[in-house]
């Protein structure tokens, strides 16, 4: 292998479509970083599961993308999947305010635990734009190098693929769809269902039962929402 080329554990898929960000030097330059970073902090998520969102969620299998901003930074929390926590774990208030909203929409009960392996395993990409985080320090990782890759995925997934929906809960998200083609994708937006914001329009959204029906409407499968 060449000195500087990057060689990730990644399913093959996206491997493929990103080969080129991860010879970027912007990526080489991460690479950089987390390796310094891991000699004095702990990083989550742990290693293998950093690329969890693509690993569980190939790129031709993907259906619904769900973006969120920073992994959890608390012990044990962190599986690579935006808003998901390992089984085990209290389920952060995000999370829960999620659960709500999906009963209340699709009467799914809430789960007993906080792991969405389940959504990422039948299509839904639930991808962090930051992929790392320093135990205990929110943001830590952002503006390295996460968010150009990142972002190359869901303008790859614009570019290549049609019909997906793209699910952007709060101006974070929202910011993103400057790289998604509308014309030929579906936009679901609603504020971020963190507490501070999840009864100004969060709660109701019905997003769930709406990408069912843009899925339905498309002629695949819909997601089941139920997590055992």
């Amino acid at each position: 292998m060449e000195p500087n080329k990057v060689s990730p554990v990644i399913e093959e898929s996206w491997k493929e479509v990103l080969e080129r960000e991860f010879q970027s030097p912007c990526f080489l330059e991460l690479k950089k970083f987390l390796v310094e970073e891991k000699k004095k902090y702990a990083i989550y998520p742990p290693g293998p599961d950093i690329f969890a969102a693509f690993n569980h969620t190939p790129f031709p299998k993907v259906k619904v993308i769900l973006l969120g901003q920073d992994p959890y930074h608390g012990p044990g929390q962190a599986q690579g999947l935006c808003f998901s926590v390992n089984k085990g774990i209290a389920k952060p208030p995000s999370l829960q305010n999620i659960f709500k909203e999906l009963n209340e929409d699709v009467g799914v009960p809430v789960p007993s635990h906080g792991s969405l392996i389940s959504w990422a395993d039948q299509g839904v990409l639930l991808l962090n734009a930051t992929l790392t985080v320093r135990a205990r320090q929110p943001g830590s990782h952002q503006n390295k190098g996460w968010e150009q890759f990142t972002d190359a995925a869901i303008a790859a997934l614009s570019e290549k693929r049609e019909g997906l929906v793209f699910l952007l809960w709060g101006s974070y998200a929202q910011a993103k769809e400057a790289i998604i083609d509308t014309s030929r994708h579906h936009i679901l937006k609603a504020p971020h269902p963190s507490p501070f914001s999840a009864a100004r329009g969060f709660f109701g959204c019905r997003h769930f039962s709406g990408t069912n029906g843009i899925l339905r409407s498309n002629g695949k499968e819909e997601i089941d929402w139920q997590i055992n």
